[in-house]
């Protein structure tokens, strides 16, 4: 397994990781997403970027494609989050070969971030990094990742070389991931790589923006 070394570029001031767990089940539940993001973020921790994981489904987020779909909403407390982080890690568990629901609708919010635009008219998720990781007891981890991939990249996330990590259990089974007595030798040095990969480039992109677009 490779040894994470912390890049000579991220000597610039720390970058910051938020970890969106989309689990269906709220907490104190035991979620093995959260296992996962959590072994992704001690990762970006040894490569000295601060981390903190967040599940969205303990928070009223409501279903829309605006900042602030009001009457309560929550999920402006948690785009803050999003917008104060370096690097997103999206979270979900497979449910009929699919990404959570909760998944999809932190994708719609997301939407919303289309028109906004920093000082230079620059998307305002440009230059952040966002990577994926999934776990679940069927096929559809590939799928997810590519439907995720889109999305984020859409709205203005740039996605790292072999920016994603997953655990697929045997089909029709009823272990999880978090069941497991040692994490895969492949998923941890998959979820290393990752890291090493989503910090690079973080570091690289807090250095050097994207051009502004021409008028």
């Amino acid at each position: 397994m490779p040894r994470l070394a912390r890049p000579k570029n991220l000597e610039a001031p720390m970058l910051r990781a938020l970890a969106l767990n989309c689990t269906l089940s709220p907490s104190p539940a035991p979620s093995s997403t959260a296992l996962l993001n959590s072994q992704v973020l001690d990762a970006l921790s040894a490569l000295g970027v601060e981390g903190e994981q967040v599940r969205v489904v303990d928070h009223d987020v409501r279903p829309g494609v605006l900042a602030d779909m009001g009457d309560g909403d929550e999920w402006p407390k948690l785009r803050q989050k999003v917008l104060d982080a370096d690097i997103l890690v999206l979270g979900t568990p497979t449910w009929m070969g699919h990404m959570s629901s909760v998944a999809q609708r932190v994708l719609e919010r997301l939407d919303a971030e289309l028109s906004e635009t920093d000082d230079d008219g620059r998307p305002i998720l440009a230059g952040k990094v966002a990577v994926v990781a999934v776990v679940g007891n069927e096929d559809g981890a590939h799928a997810i990742i590519a439907d995720a991939f889109q999305g984020l990249n859409d709205v203005g996330y740039t996605i790292p070389a072999q920016g994603s990590v997953y655990w697929n259990g045997e089909a029709m089974q009823t272990v999880d991931y978090r069941d497991l007595s040692e994490t895969p030798e492949k998923v941890a040095s998959t979820t290393e790589t990752l890291a090493q990969n989503a910090a690079h480039l973080a570091a690289l992109l807090g250095e050097h923006a994207y051009p502004a677009p021409q008028d």
